[in-house]
């Protein structure tokens, strides 16, 4: 199997590594210091579960890669509809896009039974310019449950975490997820293919959607946010709102609140990839995570009248941070 990541940051470097660990032919399409520092030294994992070196290939140029079976992208979801020329000299008939974003994907309705599908979500895919790019039947979906982090240009530090679920759109398991689940389990990690991805999403945004921009505002830890009375009182109303909204779509994630606050307080002092973002002036990543579940929620009639404060406030300090660059990694994969 041959596999592209396109954007390897902290998490598609770490993918990579264990891809390639695992006997993938592997190719990362970095740039920088940290795309040099791969090639002279390779991709360097620290992690509780034992440190090791992978010496893929590397390049800033995908050209060079030419097509792969499946694109592991790595790109933060802010950065899909431009990454067209990166991302087109990768595919050939039949290559998979197996994309590891936050928040609601621009697929979520493709081939999803139901009075939406085949709808798109206006925030996630502005006038298609994503669907364009990115297209829905080679679209593959990827929840992470793994928390990662630059710690220098090529060494990657593995906090918690080896799960990636993934799925069909259709809740089929496809030769192409198994055979990408095979190469991730041989590299060490978890790959299950999931027969309803869009639930692990919900389950994963419940953390996003509430901790990211309450961090961003606060610029507090997961651990302040869960152990403040008043902040924590916020995270769960925004929690009880986003399932009901995700109730409004049909999905009803099988979580307690409570569980999945203590959760994510059980992470420690790390800060969430919103407020990393902040604090390099990097662009926040609003319009999957919470734009998005304002239109679904308006699209479903549910109030949500606490994320739709904390969407006005953090949107309006989003407008304060610096220009989105061209090729934004994801810097972690925290709640």
């Amino acid at each position: 199997m041959r596999v592209a990541v396109l954007g390897a940051g902290a998490i598609g470097a770490y993918v990579g590594a264990a891809l390639h660990r695992g006997g993938t032919d592997v190719h990362l399409i970095a740039r920088g210091a940290h795309l040099e520092a791969i090639r002279e030294r390779g991709v360097q994992v620290l992690s509780p579960r034992g440190d090791f070196v992978a010496h893929t290939n590397a390049t800033d140029d995908p050209s060079e890669v030419g097509p792969v079976d499946a694109v592991f992208l790595g790109l933060k979801a802010n950065s899909y509809a431009s990454c067209g020329p990166l991302i087109t000299p990768l595919l050939h008939e039949n290559t998979t896009i197996i994309a590891a974003q936050n928040g609601i994907p621009w697929w979520y309705f493709h081939r999803l039974a139901g009075p939406y599908e085949g709808r798109r979500i206006e925030s996630v895919d502005p006038g298609g310019a994503v669907t364009e790019t990115l297209p829905l039947d080679r679209a593959v979906g990827c929840v992470v449950y793994c928390s990662t982090e630059v710690e220098g240009p090529g060494v990657i530090r593995h906090l918690e975490g080896t799960r990636f679920s993934i799925g069909e759109p259709d809740g089929s398991a496809s030769a192409r997820t198994l055979a990408f689940s095979e190469a991730m389990i041989a590299g060490g990690l978890k790959c299950p293919v999931e027969s309803d991805i869009r639930e692990d999403i919900w389950i994963k945004l419940l953390g996003n959607a509430a901790f990211n921009p309450i961090s961003a505002l606060s610029r507090a830890t997961m651990v302040e946010i869960a152990s403040h009375s008043g902040t924590r009182a916020t995270i769960r109303l925004m929690m009880e709102e986003t399932l009901e909204i995700a109730a409004g779509v049909g999905c009803r994630p099988d979580i307690s609140v409570d569980k999945r606050i203590d959760g994510a307080r059980r992470v420690g002092e790390h800060k969430t990839s919103m407020l990393q973002d902040l604090e390099r002036d990097k662009p926040l990543e609003l319009d999957v995570i919470l734009a998005a579940l304002i239109e679904l929620a308006d699209l479903t009639g549910t109030p949500a009248v606490t994320l739709r404060a904390v969407h006005a406030v953090t949107d309006l300090l989003a407008t304060k941070v610096g220009a989105e660059p061209v090729l934004q990694s994801e810097p972690t994969a925290a709640t």
